[in-house]
């Protein structure tokens, strides 16, 4: 039997819930026509190094930490809808017969998989998607093909049971950021062949998605976010890591916080982006992205937009894919507003409801 990726049963309702470097995000969205609804959120923090790298090291720590939000979000929703990374995560596309049903479909691609995936077969979770007719031939489809090694989709599931949560779905990353996506598009000056950016800088990784008419065309992830300037806090004041988090989100620190620690950390944000952008044009016919969305927890940092924008010449914006949705009543306000460019993923997965 493949294993779910792409959850494509219609399984209503889920929370979304990402499991990040540094938290465990918990949404709930109801919808009503056209109106979407914030029912409940929550994010709680996970220790140092429980996610390294996006890969779960302490599954009874992140179990612990998804209990937790379950609880703070007061949510009644006991299924849940989770994301591996884009690195964890092959994509093919692949030509299959048109015509054939999930269950034919399905065999065949078990029969074939070998020549795509680099993995034993029973290492790894398969999952596809019927993308349309193949500009090769009427007769045939084009089918997504997507395979991750069975350990980390197994991982997260586990956590979840542990946390009595029932996984529903297990999604990829980047394509709970292209659902998101579609919230924020129509309040962008862009059209269906403007190449947009969305930079998602978050504890300890930085994912840069490329997309080109909501499709993502190009995805990237490195190893920086702002732990880095955590533990510059932690290294120049002499506090400890969970001192000087709340330092960096309190304030308070002395004055030289600014000009000595703070604005070079903006000044190699800005390095960072430039260096993913630079990655891509070299890897597709691209010399240019029409806007950049920062999105993750750093984005919303004071200045950074316009720092950006100023220094690489390019609309950016930070994401909100909550601005034209509704709040319920259990949900603080401010607070969703604060951590909304953080809540790309976990929103692309509560979205994963109306499929």
């Amino acid at each position: 039997m493949l294993g779910s990726l792409f959850g494509k049963k219609r399984i209503i309702p889920v929370l979304g819930l990402d499991i990040s470097s540094s938290s465990v995000k918990l949404l709930e969205i109801s919808k009503n026509g056209e109106q979407y609804r914030v029912e409940s959120y929550a994010v709680a923090a996970l220790p140092p190094n429980v996610v390294v790298e996006k890969n779960i090291a302490e599954l009874e720590a992140v179990a612990e930490a998804i209990a937790k939000v379950h609880k703070l979000s007061k949510s009644k929703l006991k299924t849940a809808a989770v994301a591996v990374a884009g690195s964890a995560v092959i994509t093919k596309l692949i030509e299959m017969p048109d015509g054939l049903n999930d269950d034919s479909m399905e065999t065949q691609i078990t029969l074939e998989a070998d020549q795509y995936i680099p993995y034993p077969l029973d290492e790894v979770a398969i999952d596809f998607e019927v993308q349309g007719e193949s500009d090769n031939s009427e007769e045939r489809v084009d089918v997504l093909l997507a395979a991750c090694r069975r350990e980390n989709v197994e991982l997260r599931v586990d956590a979840l049971e542990m946390a009595e949560i029932t996984a529903k779905v297990v999604d990829v990353e980047a394509y709970a950021i292209e659902r998101s996506f579609e919230l924020i598009r129509s309040n962008l000056d862009c059209d269906e062949d403007s190449a947009i950016a969305i930079v998602d800088i978050g504890s300890t990784m930085t994912t840069l998605s490329v997309l080109v008419d909501g499709q993502t065309v190009y995805t990237r992830e490195q190893l920086f976010g702002g732990r880095q300037l955590t533990e510059e806090i932690q290294r120049r004041y002499g506090l400890s890591l969970d001192e000087a988090g709340l330092a960096k989100k309190q304030g308070g620190l002395p004055d030289d916080y600014e000009p000595e620690v703070l604005e070079p950390f903006k000044e190699a944000v800005v390095q960072q982006v430039t260096r993913s952008l630079q990655f891509f044009f070299s890897s597709s016919q691209y010399n240019d992205v029409d806007q950049i969305i920062l999105a993750g927890g750093v984005a919303s940092m004071t200045g950074l937009a316009e720092l950006v924008q100023d220094k690489l010449g390019t609309e950016t914006v930070i994401a909100n894919p909550f601005a034209d949705m509704a709040v319920g009543s259990k949900v603080d306000t401010m607070s969703l507003s604060n951590d909304a460019p953080a809540l790309m993923i976990a929103c692309g997965l509560a979205l994963r409801s109306f499929e």
